[in-house]
């Protein structure tokens, strides 16, 4: 009986051969396909980590809208330039209080002083002083405001020529000059003064200071009358 323990030797099956591939599909497009679905998972998670995971809402639109004006016959530049020349002039008689003898000065709260009906005039037996060209007119004042006007408190004073010599009150009960009024003015009416003021007929610069109560500054009606 032999007893021999060595085993036997194994069979040389040669090296190892790997399995062959999916028919219609290399290793390469394998490889190709695994690194863009790594790329897309990748893709993916950036876009959750910036976005927290809520769907991108879109930019708003902004609307710009150009509202031509009117055609008044003129060109913008003529447009522009008128509109310059108001402001302008509007913005001297507002800091220097000087005003054209047409012109509606308004108050704050709404009190109103225009001067009308101006011309030329002789005072007659009557008159104060007498046979003296002056220059009539009449101040009117309107109340747009809410509380009655102390029309009493109203004062004129006038000028004349270019080295503003004084100009006195004229008075004359035949042409209405009585003086100043002794009312007040209620709300939402008007008052007409009739007023006249030494004027030689050789000049023609007049200038009028209104004042229609103690707590306003006066505005200043300038101009040459004929």
């Amino acid at each position: 009986m032999s007893t021999d323990t060595t085993p036997p030797p194994m069979p040389d099956y040669g090296p190892a051969v790997p399995p062959p591939a999916p028919p219609g599909k290399s290793r390469t497009a394998l490889v190709a396909a695994a690194a863009a679905v790594a790329a897309a998972v990748v893709s993916a998670l950036i876009t959750v980590g910036v976005t927290g995971g809520a769907e991108a809402e879109p930019a708003p639109r902004v609307t710009v809208t150009k509202t031509a004006a009117a055609d008044d016959g003129q060109s913008p530049a003529d447009d522009e330039a008128t509109q310059a020349a108001e402001d302008e002039e509007a913005d001297a008689d507002d800091e220097d209080g000087v005003y054209a003898l047409d012109d509606t000065v308004v108050y704050e709260p709404g009190i109103e002083v225009a001067l009308t009906g101006l011309k030329r005039a002789v005072t007659g037996e009557s008159g104060d002083p007498e046979n003296t060209p002056y220059l009539q007119f009449t101040v009117r004042l309107t109340n747009k405001g809410s509380k009655p006007l102390d029309a009493t408190q109203l004062t004129v004073n006038c000028s004349y020529g270019r080295h503003g010599r004084s100009s006195d009150s004229v008075f004359d009960s035949d042409a209405g000059l009585d003086g100043g009024p002794e009312t007040k003015l209620l709300a939402g009416r008007s008052l007409d003064v009739p007023w006249g003021c030494e004027l030689p007929k050789k000049e023609k610069l007049i200038q009028i200071e209104v004042t229609p109560d103690f707590d306003s500054e006066a505005a200043i009606f300038t101009g040459d009358v004929r």
